[in-house]
């Protein structure tokens, strides 16, 4: 037999056994035995064919977008994690409870006993809570990262953290200072009392980290549910480069902090520590969150993000017009 026939011979028995393999769904052994090879010889076949290119596999369901947009984000911000969920078309609620069930299961895979969380409030962190569904207790304390707002119970961080550590079988730490002081200097003597630092502290060692991304923009702007201001000071906010809002701190696009003096008067963990956090998961759903939820991408504040799909897509478009 000439070498060319030898070769022929080869390739004919590669792909004979690339297609009991793969098209028939015949084990290795199943396609050595039928073959009378050795189960050595079979492998070295498939692996040489998938070398060669006479294997290509392709997956067809409707989760590939979700996946595809999950990729992208993880390849631009350099992500740990990025789960993206179908929205609900025409409601926005049940997709952002959708939202919240997702960031319950990339949390719950993410903790391990002892772990500190580290949370924000607002109706994000209210959303994961309330969808959250775990197949044991963890023994996890939950912190928040910044004060309280009265008048806000069900979002409230202090609420949330009780809520969330009741289901994950833990504890909670509170905070027992407000979101934001009236001046400057009392904020300054509000971050300086024991207490508050000592919860600061906690929530800096945190294993994992949860927070909603604030909208500052439209009349859902999350912004002013903890800090009501008139509408001609929402506007300058915007014509002054703000974009959202991380852990009570107004944002610009690119993720740094404004020097509006809003910020001065913050009782929270500043976004940066917070980013220092190993896993520090981003959770927002809606089209008003598209450039708070850019501006804290872009800023590095985290790592993981849980998404819809629609608000995912528009993120993505976003900072394709602004390059």
């Amino acid at each position: 037999m000439s070498s060319s026939e030898a070769d022929f011979e080869s390739m004919r028995l590669m792909a004979l056994v690339l297609t009991l393999h793969y098209e028939e769904g015949l084990l290795q052994s199943q396609v050595a035995t039928k073959l009378g090879l050795s189960s050595a010889k079979v492998n070295r076949l498939i692996k040489r064919g998938r070398e060669l290119g006479m294997v290509q596999i392709s997956v067809n369901s409707p989760f590939q977008p979700l996946f595809a947009l999950e990729r992208k984000f993880t390849q631009k911000w350099n992500l740990k994690n990025c789960l993206v969920v179908p929205a609900v078309t025409g409601n926005a609620e049940t997709t952002l409870n959708q939202v919240g069930r997702g960031a319950g299961r990339v949390l719950s895979e993410a903790i391990r006993d002892g772990d500190t969380i580290a949370i924000s409030g607002g109706k994000a962190l209210s959303a994961v809570t309330e969808n959250l569904s775990i197949d044991r207790a963890f023994d996890v304390n939950v912190v928040p990262m910044t004060g309280g707002m009265q008048g806000q119970h069900y979002t409230d961080v202090n609420h949330i953290a009780t809520q969330l550590a009741d289901k994950l079988g833990g504890r909670a730490t509170l905070f027992h200072a407000p979101l934001h002081a009236d001046t400057a200097e009392e904020r300054d003597l509000l971050m300086s009392v024991r207490s508050v630092r000592g919860v600061l502290d906690i929530a800096r060692e945190a294993a994992v980290a949860m927070v909603g991304i604030g909208s500052v923009v439209g009349p859902n702007a999350t912004y002013y549910d903890a800090h009501p201001i008139p509408e001609s000071e929402r506007i300058k906010l915007i014509e002054g480069g703000v974009r959202g809002e991380f852990l009570g701190h107004l944002i610009n696009s690119d993720g740094s902090l404004s020097d509006n003096e809003l910020n001065s008067r913050l009782v929270a963990l500043p976004p940066r520590e917070a980013a220092h956090i190993p896993l520090t998961i981003g959770v927002a759903s809606g089209s008003e969150k598209v450039g708070p939820i850019a501006a804290a991408l872009n800023g590095g504040y985290i790592n993981a993000l849980v998404v819809d799909e629609p608000t995912a897509e528009a993120v993505l478009g976003n900072e394709v017009e602004s390059a």
